[in-house]
């Protein structure tokens, strides 16, 4: 019988860690949900031409621009992990610095490992040595 018990509550445990789980990603995911201006790339300031990105939440995708091309794919969270997926963009060629811009973004979002976001701030992370890829800031007009 006491095997029994301490199964049962183990089973409850693991349950609710899992639902507790799923909680903070459905929050991290409501969290992230919205516009994106690129500031940073690779700890360069970025300004004219500067990629733009929008997450929805509902279907867990992402849709922007890198400055030059669009680009869209999939994106997913565990806790403060992050990482994108069935990134494709269209390839069309563009002047210098813009495509250096470009590719370190594009680079930034495959190589994406954990985020923060704090007062409207996202700040990804790399997934090999936790530096900062990209910081980007969210557009809180398009909230409205």
């Amino acid at each position: 019988m006491k095997t029994f018990i301490t199964i049962l509550f183990t089973a409850f445990v693991l349950v609710s860690c899992d639902e507790t789980k799923k909680v903070i990603d459905v929050a991290g995911n409501v969290q992230l949900s919205g516009a994106y201006k690129v500031s940073k790339v690779n700890n360069t300031a970025v300004s004219e031409n500067a990629p733009t990105f929008n997450f929805y939440a509902l279907d867990k995708t992402i849709k922007g621009s890198t400055g030059c091309n669009s680009f869209f794919g999939s994106y997913a969270l565990d806790l403060y992990a992050i990482s994108f997926s069935d990134i494709a963009s269209t390839e069309r060629a563009c002047e210098q610095p813009i495509m250096d811009v470009e590719n370190a973004f594009m680079n930034g979002l495959r190589n994406a490992g954990s985020y923060d976001i704090e007062n409207s701030v996202l700040t990804i992370y790399s997934k090999s040595d936790r530096s900062v890829l990209m910081v980007a800031i969210k557009d809180k007009a398009a909230e409205n």
